[in-house]
């Protein structure tokens, strides 16, 4: 929207051009987010707790869970308010990626809403069922699968990119659509079975969409994606201010959500954030790399999975309890030390992820 406003206002002082830099709006996009959720951070933890929306802890979980229950949930409404407002002040509104990006982070946590919604108010345990929410995120996952296909103007931009090779871009055709929705899908997922203990999922969600950021403006640069010898994606740079939004509604809900938690984010949040970093690396041409740099969020789905068919082939449980960080609950492993070593290792993994940028 400032784009549009500075292309108005560089006719009576130059200045104003400034607001066209991609670096200083992602840097503003920052600023904007965080103060949106410090500011109506409080507000909203006080209606929630007003309305009684307070979270449902399962029984057969941690112990040490049980006093979280009643805790307000649904702040990741906060976190979607935030970013929308921090994208549409400050990116060029003609990028169709940014629109992609924003409308399936925010139609992801309308998923979201409605499963918290009848958790909370219609206390139904199940909320929307699997089938349900799976089938709603298959269709928004495809249908911005489809148009990131047809709106494509090189085969870079749909050709599977390799880390560590050169040279190595897969033509796989049709089948973009049917992986790129998968991806948004199961990253959708693997961020809300990660969002288990307070602060675990919203700060490797905020390194890992900063890292993606970072990887979209070097793609949507012609000088730096050729030095680095990545696909120069035209347009996808503007995915920067997206990804600080990100970032700094993500920093602003940790400011209430870090251990112990004042608000949980939800589904709302979890589901529309997992869904945003898998748009950011189909956008980038960064899938595989973000497997890497969201290492503790495949790890976690993996424990589950693993979990339920160790249990339904052989009647026996591998880990304590699924998802991964529980496990480490039940051996004994204080909730913060749980949390904070999962941050480390997703430090490592978010740098590592970048370096396989020069890695080639």
């Amino acid at each position: 929207m400032l784009v549009w406003l500075s292309d108005f206002l560089m006719q009576f002082d130059s200045n104003f051009a400034v607001i066209q830099y991609i670096t200083v709006r992602g840097i503003f996009s920052i600023l904007t987010a965080l103060l949106v959720s410090l500011l109506i951070g409080p507000y909203m933890i006080r209606r929630l707790n007003y309305h009684q929306i307070g979270q449902v802890v399962r029984d057969d979980g941690p112990e040490t869970h049980f006093s979280k229950a009643g805790t307000p949930t649904m702040g990741g409404a906060l976190i979607l308010v935030s970013i929308a407002m921090s994208t549409l002040l400050w990116s060029d509104l003609s990028n169709h990626y940014v629109w992609i990006v924003l409308l399936v982070t925010m139609l992801f946590g309308a998923v979201g809403w409605v499963d918290d919604y009848r958790k909370v108010f219609e206390q139904d345990p199940t909320g929307l069922s699997p089938r349900w929410k799976l089938f709603w995120q298959f269709l928004i996952g495809t249908v911005a699968a489809v148009v990131l296909y047809n709106t494509a103007i090189s085969s870079i931009e749909t050709d599977y990119i390799v880390p560590f090779f050169k040279d190595v871009a897969i033509d796989i055709g049709v089948f973009y659509i049917v992986i790129s929705s998968l991806m948004i899908v199961g990253f959708s997922n693997a961020v809300n079975l990660t969002d288990g203990l307070d602060g675990l999922a919203i700060l490797p969600t905020v390194m890992v969409g900063g890292a993606l950021g970072v990887i979209a403006y070097l793609a949507g640069h012609s000088e730096f994606s050729a030095y680095l010898n990545i696909p120069n994606v035209s347009g996808s740079g503007e995915v920067v201010i997206f990804a600080g939004a990100l970032v700094g509604a993500g920093m602003g809900f940790l400011w209430f959500n870090t251990y112990p938690a004042q608000i949980f984010m939800g589904d709302v949040g979890a589901l529309a954030l997992g869904a945003a970093l898998g748009v950011m690396a189909i956008v980038s041409r960064h899938e595989i790399v973000l497997f890497i740099m969201g290492g503790v969020f495949v790890v976690e789905t993996a424990s589950v999975i693993l979990q339920v068919a160790s249990y339904k082939l052989t009647g026996k449980r591998i880990f304590r309890m699924a998802p991964l960080h529980h496990h480490f609950e039940l051996k004994g492993w204080p909730e913060p030390r749980v949390i904070v070593r999962f941050w480390i290792i997703t430090v490592m993994l978010v740098l590592f992820g970048l370096a396989t940028l020069k890695l080639r």
